[in-house]
């Protein structure tokens, strides 16, 4: 799946609209399992067009990128470059890039702390799917020539776009807010190709949806999993649908335009807070220590008591030693020594009180 974006020198990206809250570490562990539900939250929660703007220590963010290789500006300047590296989790791999030594120009930072990590499944999961973290990380000095350099203009434009599904049957459908609708497509000469839809006043297209693929990067049984879900939801609508056709042959009217089902709605809204919910409760409990860490050293530290106990047994020294005797300890020239001393002790007391 790709997304047109307009030509801009900062342009909005895509976020899921759910606030994932303040976590001041998210591990490997973490951050794998929550891409493997945002693949399912996708499909059924809009993401919005917006601008990530000086983000807090702790901020976690969930965004669709067209491009992952290039991040969108956040109102961050970076004193050093983009490092990436790759980690296996399971049988697929996680991606991590991570920027150090950053500062919001024209702000309160002294030094430049700022640490941004950002994790993509671009095996076994969606690649365009990226969990971007902001944390502290080590400081160093900020460079005097860049610390009133703003790297966006400000203030930020007006984002207008709608929100839009990146992912499942409902990819490309855009979400307009309640009470508005979506502006009419201009007419165009005669001869010439119309404009794509949603062309504003000022003549910039905002971004269009071109659908090539959907569940793009993903492993076998994924896809198969995505397409099985995507035919069951397509055979619940057209048996919902069923009942209205009907109706609208049997009045002779026209038929009126599609609309959202309020169950439907009402459905999105609590998968949503339910799978946020989720999420953030998770990444509380892995801040301390994860149940797989947990158990890896468990099973580790009982192998390492059972072999301690069991390998002078199995590879010592077999062969039993030879009993030695009981007085093997004493020197026999040494005990008749003192035998002779002591029968001669007697006599010599005996002297030494009746001398002659």
């Amino acid at each position: 799946m790709s997304f047109q974006q307009q030509a801009h020198p900062d342009p909005p990206c895509l976020r899921f609209p759910e606030n994932l809250g303040l976590h001041a570490t998210v591990n490997i562990e973490a951050a794998a399992n929550m891409l493997l539900r945002a693949l399912q939250m996708s499909q059924n929660v809009p993401y919005m067009w917006t601008f990530i703007d000086k983000p807090s220590e702790g901020q976690l963010f969930l965004l669709y990128l067209q491009n992952p290789a290039q991040f969108p500006n956040d109102g961050i300047r970076y004193q050093d470059q983009e490092t990436r590296y790759v980690i296996p989790v399971g049988n697929r791999e996680m991606e991590v890039s991570e920027t150090k030594y950053g500062f919001v120009p024209n702000s309160q930072d002294t030094t430049a702390w700022r640490l941004r990590r950002r994790y993509r499944l671009h095996r076994g999961g969606h690649p365009q799917l990226v969990l971007v973290h902001y944390t502290r990380g080590p400081a160093i000095q900020i460079i005097p020539s860049l610390l009133n350099s703003a790297v966006r203009q400000y203030p930020l434009r007006q984002i207008a776009e709608p929100s839009v599904y990146v992912m499942g049957e409902k990819a490309g459908q855009k979400v307009y807010p309640s009470g508005s609708a979506p502006p009419p497509q201009p007419q165009a000469p005669m001869g010439m190709p119309p404009h794509p839809m949603g062309i504003n006043q000022q003549g910039m297209n905002p971004p269009v949806v071109n659908i090539n693929a959907s569940g793009m990067g993903m492993n076998p049984q994924a896809m198969l999993a995505q397409q099985n879900s995507a035919m069951e939801a397509l055979e619940r609508r057209r048996e919902r649908e069923r009942p209205r056709e009907r109706g609208g042959s049997m009045s002779g009217g026209r038929p009126g335009p599609p609309r959202l089902d309020d169950d439907d709605s009402a459905g999105e809204e609590i998968w949503s807070f339910v799978m946020s919910s989720f999420i953030r409760g998770f990444l509380d409990e892995t801040e301390t220590i994860s149940t797989r860490t947990l158990a890896i050293t468990r099973y580790r530290r009982n192998h390492e008591l059972m072999e301690e106990v069991f390998k002078q047994a199995a590879f010592g020294n077999t062969k039993r030693p030879v009993p030695q005797p009981a007085y093997s300890i004493f020197d026999e020239s040494e005990l008749k020594a003192k035998v002779v001393r002591n029968k001669m002790y007697p006599l010599e007391l005996l002297l030494l009180r009746f001398p002659r």
